[in-house]
């Protein structure tokens, strides 16, 4: 491949530039703030702890550069997931293949449901998320259900296990838009030791998933990193440098960054590391300012009161109502469950059995904490003084 930020990640300096980030003087914050273009330098400067003490003034610069770039709009779009079938050993999701979980895959008609439900809500802007099972989510199962999606909305992305640049192209042909994909931790050293199985154990494959992903056709490219995993600040320095090479490289494509803290799930995987609320909004701030015509992107893991705050300071698209296991908004699928227990399947006849086990429908991934309405979120945007936008786009612009 001749783009590879895998192959330039090995030489980034990133713990001299975390080492200078911790020392950075207050003076030094102001000076990077001023510039009109950041560096990666700048970038230390902001996630540093002098620049937390400085934080007012960061959040009135990550404020007037969102509003000059995005005007006061947010867009909204839910999750819908499809599968909870996982080949990846991972110790902090809820969907890890060895959680004794209730498993489903919704059928296609499945997804129609479900995108009927979520459209009658409002919205015209679907994420498809599924664990990482090619039995279960091949890629010509994700490119019917994009084509089954498409038919009642116009923005399509998904949030699916890594695949080759061939594979992704049924999926863009059906009518999806954009992918998103977390290299969870940037650290090495924690990588293998939360991956014990899978194909995701493969840290550099994972990297390289967003050029694969543009060279298929994508338009709409998402990153991130999960917070709890390894420092928050070497991950800020390790997603900027990769924010910072896609957008040199794989300049057609419009991107987004998530900031995901984890949440409790199946397991009780206890976070590693901390990242407070405070440290939440600085790391937002310095992301907007390094990155002003970058969209992002905050989901209902975070409080009702704390998103409503963080809104205003860069944030221009969020979930709402969300619902985090298959068929979570109508109850699809639920005569389709099965129980793992220690990675073995045992198949569950008919829903009243699997309540009978202990639950009535699948597993969800993570545990929300923003469980209001999508009109309720709606109408808290609107009282905050911004636009909801439930489509930004349509298919007939693009005929």
């Amino acid at each position: 491949m001749a783009v590879s930020f895998a192959r330039e990640f090995r030489s980034l300096p990133l713990e001299a530039l975390l080492k200078r980030s911790l020392g950075t003087p207050s003076a030094a914050v102001c000076e990077s703030l001023a510039r009109p273009a950041l560096s990666l330098h700048d970038f230390a400067r902001l996630v540093s702890p002098a620049a937390g003490e400085s934080l007012e003034m960061i959040a009135r610069r990550s404020h007037h550069l969102t509003q000059q770039r995005f005007g006061k709009v947010i867009r909204f779009f839910a999750p819908l997931y499809l599968s909870n079938e996982c080949i990846n050993n991972c110790s902090y999701c809820g969907f890890s293949r060895d959680n004794p979980i209730l498993r489903v895959t919704l059928a296609v008609e499945d997804v129609r449901r479900e995108t009927k439900a979520l459209v009658q809500q409002g919205f015209r802007n679907i994420l498809l998320v599924a664990g990482e099972h090619p039995k279960f989510v091949s890629n010509r199962y994700l490119a019917e259900c994009t084509r089954a999606l498409h038919e009642a909305v116009p923005g399509v992305s998904l949030e699916v296990g890594p695949m080759e640049t061939d594979d992704y192209r049924p999926i863009v042909e059906a009518g999806a838009e954009g992918l998103v994909v977390y290299q969870e931790t940037y650290d090495r050293q924690v990588y293998p030791k939360l991956h014990t199985a899978g194909p995701k154990r493969n840290f550099e494959w994972r990297m390289e998933t967003p050029e694969r992903a543009y060279a298929a056709g994508f338009r709409r490219i998402g990153v991130g990193a999960l917070y709890g995993l390894a420092d928050w600040r070497f991950e800020a320095l390790s997603l900027a440098a990769h924010v910072d090479y896609l957008l040199r490289n794989c300049w057609k494509a419009q991107f987004t960054i998530s900031f995901p803290r984890l949440r409790p799930c199946a397991g009780e995987f206890q976070p590693l590391t901390h990242l407070s609320n405070r440290e939440l909004v600085q790391l937002i701030c310095a992301f907007r300012v390094m990155f002003p015509d970058v969209g992002l992107v905050l989901s209902t893991r975070e409080p009702p009161e704390l998103r409503d705050r963080l809104i205003p300071l860069g944030i221009t698209l969020i979930s709402a109502g969300s619902h985090t296991e298959p068929g979570g908004y109508t109850g699809a699928g639920a005569d389709k469950l099965h129980q793992t227990k220690r990675g073995r399947i045992v198949p569950v006849e008919n829903a009243q059995t699997a309540a009978l086990a202990g639950r009535a429908q699948a597993t969800e991934q993570f545990n929300i904490a923003d469980a209001r309405s999508p009109r309720e979120v709606a109408e808290r945007v609107r009282r905050l003084g911004y636009e909801p936008v439930w489509k930004d786009w349509d298919s007939a612009l693009a005929v």
